[in-house]
């Protein structure tokens, strides 16, 4: 069987990401031929640093089509970036060298119609500069794509924040009845395509056992609402309070959890699942993930990383 290849965007070179690359490359059952974008020079000294020895095989954009893959070699598209040790502090000097980086793979997904994409983490603070709240709307906006959907997935259980990365402050004004069924209606789009089954999905109310001490209580107008609506056509509930929601009794009735904000559904996520889930993003006319960690500065050249995140990317991939 032929696999399609897996586009990787290595992205901020001061990360772990390189080095849970490299660990990646290690498991024998990765299936699909990987081609990474990132630097030469950065990768042969971050190679050096963590003690890792693989060829590296320099591939052209202009002609992927050609070559034979596979993952003996590092597969590597160089985009050139000077940096004087394996591991610096993060700071706006690598942004153009990411921007090339994202730009170089955009243009060869849309060439080669390739539908396998995975990007190493990058520092919002400085690569994203208040301009975007996160990677999901970056490459959602360079593909003119306006409904988008957050997706962290694990096989048992998913959740989705209808809102991403707010300060919580401004979460009340930004959620409403559109959004929250556009999320999903796109979660359902994504399982029934994607892994061939519909979901159980449900939705969390956005204060504390959905009650409000204040007259206006948004449960009661625009989340409720909206899955009165939603149950028309998909097989959605709610709205229940955050608080016993991911309780094993409660959250084995569910493939999916909606929540209002990022830390009310990957707080619970990650305290169960730890590594072992993956950010997918849904809208895209191309299957987007990342392994679902940051660059973790504190923990660069220390070699001790775990890569199971990246690991799950690619496996997913290798299936769908």
């Amino acid at each position: 069987m032929n696999y399609s290849p897996i586009l990787i965007v290595a992205a901020e070179p001061n990360s772990i990401f390189l080095e849970i690359f490299f660990k990646t490359l290690k498991n024998n059952k990765i299936k699909s031929p990987i081609i990474l974008i990132s630097s030469k020079k950065l990768l042969l000294m971050q190679m050096k640093k963590l003690k890792f020895k693989k060829t590296i095989k320099i591939l052209h954009p202009s002609n992927l089509g050609q070559y034979k893959l596979n993952n003996k070699s590092i597969n590597l598209l160089n985009v050139e970036y000077n940096q004087k040790k394996a591991f610096e502090k993060i700071s706006t000097r690598s942004n153009k060298f990411i921007e090339k980086s994202f730009n170089l793979a955009f243009e060869i997904i849309k060439k080669n119609r390739i539908k396998k994409f995975i990007n190493g983490p990058i520092s919002k603070k400085k690569f994203l500069n208040k301009k975007f709240l996160g990677i999901t709307e970056y490459i959602s906006q360079k593909f003119s794509i306006k409904k988008n959907c957050m997706l962290i997935y694990n096989e048992e259980l998913s959740v989705c924040p209808v809102t991403t990365h707010l300060p919580l402050k401004s979460v009340s004004k930004k959620i409403n009845k559109k959004q929250i069924k556009e999320k999903v209606s796109l979660i359902d789009s994504f399982y029934k395509n994607k892994l061939k089954f519909k979901p159980k999905i449900g939705v969390l109310g956005l204060n504390p056992h959905c009650e409000s001490t204040h007259k206006y209580n948004e449960d009661e107008k625009i989340v409720r609402p909206a899955i009165k609506d939603l149950k028309k056509k998909y097989n959605v509930s709610g709205p229940y309070s955050a608080d016993t929601m991911f309780l094993k009794r409660n959250r084995e009735k569910f493939d999916v959890i909606v929540g209002m904000y990022h830390d009310q559904v990957l707080t619970p996520l990650k305290t169960l699942y730890e590594y072992d889930a993956i950010n997918i993003t849904l809208g895209l006319p191309f299957v987007r993930i990342s392994p679902d960690h940051g660059p973790n500065e504190n923990m660069l050249g220390k070699n001790k990383s775990n890569p199971k995140s990246l690991l799950k990317a690619i496996q997913f991939l290798d299936k769908n």
